[in-house]
């Protein structure tokens, strides 16, 4: 499937890709966290969650008693769009399924949306994170909770207390 991603060309962000970041992590984990597209410094490298936000999520999770090697990490469009805009509803319904097949194929216990636009996204819903957080939703049969994307939380320091409470309680729901 990764090579057919690396091939795509359903929809327009084909044209300007470097290169497709597909995802990373443990095929066989329990944790399956999703963000909604590559940025520019995962784009280069290939992977998701290279750059600062990369580095504050893999403390958030050290913090809560797993490394990166215990989780694995998707976008739910496996390219960037320009100028890091929010993915349109023709890019999320072509890249999609790529999202569900690995969903499909990891069999999580848990999906951590992060950062409001791939919560929306994902639950197809025009709430606010505040709305999402704390409550345990459905995505395809899988428990889905959302999260500030750690981006966000550098950003914004003030939310820091907020995502810890969300991670002490993602934490508890499947350890």
């Amino acid at each position: 499937m990764e090579s057919e991603v690396k091939n795509c060309t359903k929809c327009s962000l084909h044209k300007s890709r470097r290169q497709t970041v597909f995802g990373c992590g443990n095929k066989d984990s329990d944790w399956l966290f999703i963000a909604e597209a590559p940025g520019k410094d995962e784009e280069l490298k290939g992977d998701p969650f290279v750059g600062r936000a990369g580095r504050l999520l893999n403390e958030i999770i050290f913090s809560i008693g797993l490394n990166r090697e215990d989780i694995y990490i998707a976008n739910i469009l496996k390219c960037r769009p320009p100028n890091n805009r929010d993915p349109l509803a023709e890019e999320v319904h072509k890249c999609e399924p790529y999202l569900i097949h690995q969903i499909n194929l990891i069999k999580p216990k848990l999906i951590v949306a992060l950062g409001r636009v791939a919560a929306k996204t994902l639950l197809n819903n025009d709430l606010s994170l505040k709305e999402m957080r704390s409550v345990k939703h459905n995505y395809y049969g899988i428990p889905l909770v959302a999260t500030y994307h750690p981006a966000a939380l550098l950003r914004n320091q003030n939310l820091k207390p907020a995502a810890w409470d969300d991670f002490k309680w993602i934490r508890n729901l499947i350890i």
